[in-house]
């Protein structure tokens, strides 16, 4: 979320039942025993091998925002939403736990502890909207854009999904694209507040402002340079590309083709283009594209593809099913148990077992009480994140996330990266 909506403060991001839990629990005085809070996907969404861990900086930065100020007790005193005594706790709330999770970029699986929150159960519970609005949404995004930049092979994707979602989670999902390995943006406050590349030309609504075709490719040219994109479909693409490549010369940057079968359209232009001598336009492809039009496409003779509402929809899978949940209280497990959504009790961390050659095997989830032997192989997956309520120094950036992933994806056995539907690429065990 951005600064103008919450006024600088992330507290009342979150739902009503966690301070009214937070109220009771200071009332019968349990609001002070040690917890164990553990973030996990009891499942990936249906037809997902893998999923990616992204929004966890972003989550950091939040919970370093989550305080009640005088605004935030206002509106809480004025609503009733809990007691007096209660309003004061949380006038002088601050996280003072620790954090340890997945590092941004890794994968996770079914059952991965990808967050362990530690703190006393005042402190920890009224962090969980919070946590899994952040998570949910930038790791489903992360997820469907790694599909989507392993079926490009290599050629560059452009996030541009900013007038299909909220206006700030399209900033953070130009974020969690950018770290899957897209290669710019469309949106500006991701590019400030990321340090995200940018790009952009023109849309049809330009073209249609000039009395011709060829008028609004000459104003486009003379502004931004025979290297520019131009937009080549608003009328007869035929006739528009030839028009382009009048105006702009061989040395034309790119076309851009956003309707129709942009695959045979795709053919055709790269024929055509070829003919008039612009051997070294590029071809890029946008309008309705997901991971499986991405792969139809891939060989077709598109250079590069323009993503917008699957991405910031996660292509199907909005969200990441993650859940918030309670597994030790004073040092001993505790458990939900309910029909078809059963958790196992006790912190937990995790390993990944490899090959020698390096490809993955299997991801262990084990007791933190009883830690397995890590064999040579073998990758230990928790890193701290916070201590005492304050971020690590040095913790990885988004560049390191998005090599990470790289590395990562790279490690998954052949089938695990198939966009059809099976099961997890590897498994999940608990010793």
């Amino acid at each position: 979320m951005g600064p103008d909506e919450t006024h600088g403060s992330t507290a009342l991001l979150t739902d009503h039942y966690e301070l009214t839990m937070l109220a009771s629990s200071l009332s019968d005085g349990t609001a002070s025993r040690p917890c164990v809070f553990e973030v996990f996907a009891r499942r990936l969404p249906d037809g997902r091998r893998y999923g990616v861990v992204a929004g966890t900086n972003r989550l950091l930065d939040a919970i370093g925002d989550f305080r009640f100020t005088d605004r935030e007790i206002t509106q809480l005193a004025s609503t009733a939403v809990v007691d007096d005594a209660t309003l004061d706790w949380l006038a002088e709330y601050r996280f003072r736990g620790d954090i340890d999770g997945y590092a941004e970029g890794e994968l996770y699986f079914p059952g991965s502890p990808i967050l362990t929150v530690r703190a006393t159960f005042a402190e920890g519970v009224v962090l969980e909207t919070l946590a899994l609005s952040v998570l949910n949404h930038d790791s489903a995004i992360a997820s469907a854009a790694a599909r989507m930049s392993s079926a490009a092979h290599g050629r560059p994707i452009i996030e541009m999904g900013g007038r299909r979602t909220h206006e700030y989670a399209a900033v953070a999902a130009a974020r969690a694209a950018y770290l899957a390995g897209f290669a710019t943006t469309s949106n500006l406050e991701a590019g400030r507040r990321y340090g995200i590349p940018t790009g952009g030309t023109v849309a049809h609504a330009f073209m249609l402002l000039h009395d011709t075709e060829e008028d609004a490719f000459r104003a486009q040219v003379a502004k931004m340079g025979a290297d520019t994109t131009l937009l080549v479909d608003t009328y007869d693409i035929t006739q528009g590309i030839e028009t382009a490549v009048r105006v702009a010369g061989p040395e034309l940057g790119a076309i851009r083709i956003d309707s129709g079968d942009v695959g045979v359209l795709a053919r055709k232009a790269r024929e055509q283009l070829d003919s008039l001598g612009a051997r070294d336009t590029r071809i890029v492809v946008s309008g309705d594209l997901d991971e499986h039009a991405i792969a139809a496409l891939r060989a077709e003779p598109a250079d590069a593809y323009g993503v917008g509402t699957s991405l910031v929809t996660g292509s199907g899978a909005p969200t990441a099913g993650m859940v918030y949940k309670l597994v030790e209280v004073d040092g001993r497990p505790v458990a939900k148990r309910s029909e078809n959504k059963a958790s196992r009790g006790g912190q937990k961390a995790a390993l990944r077992r490899h090959k020698p050659t390096g490809t993955a095997l299997e991801e262990v989830v084990y007791p933190c009480a009883a830690p397995p032997e890590p064999g040579e192989y073998d990758r230990l997956l928790h890193l701290p994140l916070m201590r005492g309520g304050e971020p690590v120094e040095n913790l990885p950036t988004l560049d390191d996330a998005r090599a990470l992933l790289r590395r990562r994806l790279v490690s998954l056995p052949w089938e695990g990266l198939k966009l059809s539907r099976g099961e997890p690429a590897i498994p999940t065990v608990f010793p």
